[in-house]
């Protein structure tokens, strides 16, 4: 068994082709997991689809056969060629395909060094792919280390104190366009988590929003929990209200644009508008009295995040390879073969050791003892036989690594078990705050 990743960012990826691989509703994403299910070389899956990054994560019995396929089928639906896709994408395998998980989960892959809505993007995935059967006890290890690698970075590193996120950047861009920017109004368009995320930001700069959504009822709960100063109007009204404000913030789901020019209307005041959204929202030609910001034109306050906490990166760095090295530690010590291996063996040593002590006490004459070892190895035998089959049997379900881990703290056959009990528990219901 082998793990593999294939990763398209900001870092590899222009948003053009990005938008073309983004896995925007749950119906593509089922179609597409269903489909790398069908290759022999693919045992598990997950997808993490973002606005920065498409990342397909699989537990496979052939890289380079799961790896061809998947770029094959990527291609086919993406539309993008596959030479294309060969050419822009980073792979990684196994200790490389951990260390980059851990690296991605802790936040330090992202556009925005610390940003803290990742891991919870990830614990959502996993949750998807596990509650439909893409994926098990394979990836579920990996997953359940990564967000205990996460957990780690956060606590011992001040690398997502002050948390930023894309949303909260262009906010910054804002700023640092306008100057203060209280007691401005911005339209905000979509009710997704990256819109409520511009919108607190907004509105902690004391901006009062304008919330634009299809779905009136979701704006309504998204204004209601926001306070005073947010406000709802219908999406009817989307063209007049993007034409009357100088900030537009706009981060909905649509598979597509909402926003093009022929909605555009000649103003005398200049407009920001910010497209936080992958595929992007905003189609439209920029001119004197209009411009417009995508996720990757963010970079010049991105990179400044990134010197800022270089020094806390570097630590976490060293966290996440440590916490590499202890995942394939542990998995190691997860080998069914071995603990039953050992079991007997300690089984045998016991029974030797009370056959000489019975010798010397004259318990039992020495001219049996070949046939009492014999007596007592199958009696042994008997005693494992439905322990050992049960272990090989669970080894490859979800549950097997808590139960592997009772037997060798029952057994002592480890002594750092004890400080490994409870490594694998089921973390993606956590929320991230």
């Amino acid at each position: 068994m082998h793990y593999l990743t294939m990763s398209f960012t900001h870092k590899n990826t222009d948003i053009c082709v990005r938008e073309k691989l983004a896995f925007n509703s749950e119906e593509k994403s089922h179609h597409f997991m269903s489909q790398l299910n069908q290759c022999e070389a693919i045992n598990e899956v997950i997808l993490l689809s973002t606005c920065n990054r498409v990342e397909i994560i699989a537990s496979v019995s052939d890289c380079t056969v799961a790896l061809n396929y998947i770029f094959e089928l990527l291609s086919y639906v993406s539309d993008v060629s596959k030479d294309e896709l060969e050419g822009r994408a980073d792979t990684y395998e196994d200790n490389g395909a951990i260390h980059h998980l851990f690296t991605v989960c802790s936040s330090l892959d992202s556009l925005v060094i610390g940003e803290t809505q990742i891991a919870g993007q990830l614990k959502d995935a996993f949750k998807f792919a596990f509650e439909h059967g893409y994926c098990g006890q394979k990836l579920g290890r990996a997953m359940h280390h990564a967000f205990r690698c996460a957990a780690e970075v956060r606590a011992r590193t001040d690398i997502s104190k002050s948390p930023v996120s894309v949303s909260s950047v262009a906010v910054s861009k804002a700023k640092d366009l306008l100057g203060d920017i209280g007691g401005l109004t911005a339209l905000v368009v979509g009710a997704g988590e990256m819109s409520q995320l511009a919108a607190k930001h907004l509105i902690a700069s004391g901006v009062n929003i304008i919330i634009i959504n299809r779905n009136l009822e979701h704006a309504q709960v998204m204004a209601n929990e926001l306070g005073e100063l947010a406000s709802v109007v219908p999406y009817a009204k989307l063209t007049e209200y993007i034409n009357r404000y100088r900030l537009v913030f706009s981060a909905t789901g649509a598979p597509h644009s909402v926003i093009s020019d022929d909605m555009v209307e000649e103003r005398d005041f200049s407009r920001y508008w910010f497209d936080i959204a992958v595929p992007r929202d905003i189609d439209v030609k920029e001119h004197h009295h209009l411009h417009v910001y995508a996720v990757d034109d963010l970079e010049e306050i991105v990179a400044r995040n990134m010197s800022l906490r270089e020094e806390q990166a570097k630590v976490a760095y060293g966290i996440v390879g440590r916490a590499t090295m202890e995942f394939f530690k542990w998995l190691q010590s997860m080998c069914v073969e071995p603990i039953i291996k050992e079991i007997r063996d300690h089984a045998k040593c016991c029974s030797l050791q009370e056959i000489e002590k019975a010798i010397k006490k004259g318990y039992i004459p020495e001219e049996l003892k070949e046939q009492v070892e014999k007596v007592l190895h199958h009696a042994f035998n008997s005693f494992l036989h439905t322990a050992t089959k049960n272990l090989k049997d669970v080894a490859e379900k979800p549950e097997a690594d808590t139960i592997v881990q009772a037997v060798q703290y029952i057994f002592n056959i480890n002594e750092d078990q004890t400080k490994r009990m409870n490594m694998y528990k089921c973390e993606y219901q956590m929320g991230v705050k």
